[in-house]
């Protein structure tokens, strides 16, 4: 490790001197980047789920996760999740879905729950999706807990 310490500022000295450019030369001038056409830049965010909850309380919590089940209905991964908080309208969601974490052997769900001083009141029904595409889901239903 000693020994190359001491050639560090040998290769430093040489890489100053390769990028130094002839005396009495500008450099050119750097010429901008091609701007991200709509398509390339949409493609280069993650999917997304999208959808509107309706019936839930002002001032309940919400949790919606994109999970990865097992044949057993057992969460296995967790592909994207937020929270919401009611405010007594139809409340519009926004999932950012992680696709480098999707298992090709689970099924995946989206699933929610919504309490209200810390106590369970609703759930959204296991909703399977197919695909990990930008989605709109439209108006879901919450069903009351057990």
């Amino acid at each position: 490790m000693n020994r190359s310490l001491h050639l560090l500022p040998l290769a430093l000295s040489g890489l100053l001197v390769a990028c130094a450019s002839a005396p009495g030369t500008t450099p050119p001038e750097p010429t901008p980047a091609p701007a991200m056409s709509e398509a390339k830049a949409a493609a280069a965010q993650p999917p997304s789920l999208r959808g509107e909850l309706l019936g839930v309380a002002p001032g309940a919590d919400v949790d919606l996760a994109l999970l990865g089940v097992d044949m057993l209905g057992r969460p296995r991964a967790l592909l994207g999740q937020v929270h919401l908080r009611g405010d007594g309208e139809p409340l519009s969601f926004h999932l950012p879905v992680q696709t480098q974490a999707a298992p090709q052997d689970l099924r995946l769900e989206l699933r929610g729950r919504v309490s209200h001083s810390g106590r369970l009141v609703q759930r959204l029904p296991a909703r399977t999706i197919a695909e990990l595409t930008d989605q709109d889901l439209g108006v879901l239903h919450l069903v009351p807990a057990p």
